[in-house]
């Protein structure tokens, strides 16, 4: 009796371990995207100034150490963003386009116009995001697929706006150096 739930704690325990908690907020370990499986890279929480914002979980088809191979991947990927406090459209919007912005040229920043064009016509139709919001950026097929608590607002065509999004967290400027190396699971 006693090896029976020795072992079954045991199972009980090697399963919570393998889930990862960030800032009160638990994350799976994998996630199905459109028949692709895909499993969590890393996560942090993105802070501004003392605040903390949301925290991001990247999911890869194979796990990656570098920003680059993550870049350069053309398979299905998913950024997580797991609200941690209210944020309207507009300040959003702001801190999306002031990274991207960092991270690329001005002629690339040209042709991706349309594209971040797209992107604040969706995040205007959102309104704001609620602390407890998920806001997933589904790469799928070409595409980055923009949803809010599972329900997609739409989808804007092209890897170059996916890699855009990434360098927000990935880029040689990201957001934050610490959420950086955490997504790529340090």
């Amino acid at each position: 009796m006693k090896k029976i739930l020795l072992l079954i704690s045991s199972f009980l325990l090697s399963v919570n371990v393998s889930a990862m908690e960030v800032s009160g907020v638990k994350l799976a370990d994998n996630v199905q995207l459109l028949g692709s499986h895909l499993v969590l890279n890393g996560a942090g929480v993105r802070t501004k100034i003392i605040f903390k914002v949301y925290v991001a979980a990247l999911y890869v088809s194979q796990k990656q150490t570098t920003a680059g191979a993550i870049l350069s991947d053309t398979n299905s990927q998913r950024v997580a963003l797991h609200m941690l406090r209210e944020l309207s459209d507009e300040k959003l919007l702001n801190a999306f386009t002031e990274a991207i912005e960092a991270n690329h040229s001005p002629a690339e920043l040209s042709a991706l116009a349309v594209s971040l064009k797209q992107m604040a016509d969706i995040f205007h139709q959102v309104k704001e995001v609620k602390e407890g919001d998920v806001i997933t950026l589904d790469y799928i097929s070409g595409g980055t697929q923009i949803s809010v608590n599972g329900t997609p607002r739409g989808t804007i065509a092209g890897e170059a706006f996916h890699r855009a999004l990434l360098k927000i967290w990935l880029g040689n400027k990201p957001v934050q150096d610490d959420l950086k190396k955490s997504l790529l699971g340090g």
